[in-house]
C-alpha cells in the first residue's frame, strides 16, 4: 500500500510539474510573439513616417515650381502690357511700365519729401507738453454752480 501512495504522489507531482513547465513555455512564447508584433508595428510606423515625409517634400517642391511658374507668367503679362502700351500709346507711359516691372522707381519719389508725423507740439516754457498726463486738464474751482430757476435740489 505504501508503494501505491508513493506512485500516486509521484504522478501528481509529475503532472503539476508538467503543467507548470507548459505554462512557462507558453508564456515565454507569448512574450516572443508580443515582441515580434511590436517590432512589426514599429517598422510599419517608420515606413508610414518616411512616406509622409516624402509626400511633404514632393508637395513643397511642386508648390515652389508652381509659384515660379506664376511669377514667370506675371512677368510675361507685364512685359506684354508694357510693350503694348509703348506701341499703342505714348512711349513715356510704356517706359514707366517697363521701369516699374524691373523694380526701378520713377523719379517722382525723389520729389516727395514727406516728414514723419510728430507726436508733440511746440509749447510755452513751463507749460505741460501734449504727452503729459495733465495736458489740457484745467483744475476747476470747487464752487458750486447755481441751479437754474425752477429747479430744486432734494
Amino acid at each position: 500500500m505504501h508503494s501505491t501512495s508513493v506512485l500516486i504522489l509521484v504522478g501528481v507531482i509529475g503532472l503539476t510539474l508538467g503543467a507548470l513547465l507548459a505554462f512557462l513555455a507558453s508564456r515565454g512564447r507569448q512574450s516572443i510573439d508580443r515582441t515580434q508584433e511590436l517590432e512589426l508595428r514599429l517598422k510599419e510606423a517608420n515606413t508610414k513616417l518616411e512616406d509622409f515625409q516624402l509626400q511633404v517634400n514632393e508637395h513643397f517642391d511642386h508648390t515652389a515650381q508652381l509659384v515660379h511658374n506664376l511669377t514667370e507668367s506675371y512677368r510675361d503679362v507685364h512685359e506684354y502690357l508694357a510693350n503694348s502700351a509703348m506701341r499703342l500709346s505714348s512711349q513715356d507711359i510704356g517706359r514707366q511700365m517697363l521701369e516699374a516691372g524691373s523694380g526701378q522707381l520713377s523719379d517722382r519719389n525723389e520729389e516727395l519729401n514727406v516728414l514723419p508725423p510728430r507726436d508733440w507740439a511746440p509749447k510755452e516754457p513751463g507749460a505741460k507738453g501734449t504727452l503729459s498726463e495733465e495736458f489740457g486738464l484745467e483744475k476747476e474751482a470747487s464752487t458750486p454752480t447755481p441751479a437754474p430757476e425752477g429747479v430744486t435740489h432734494r
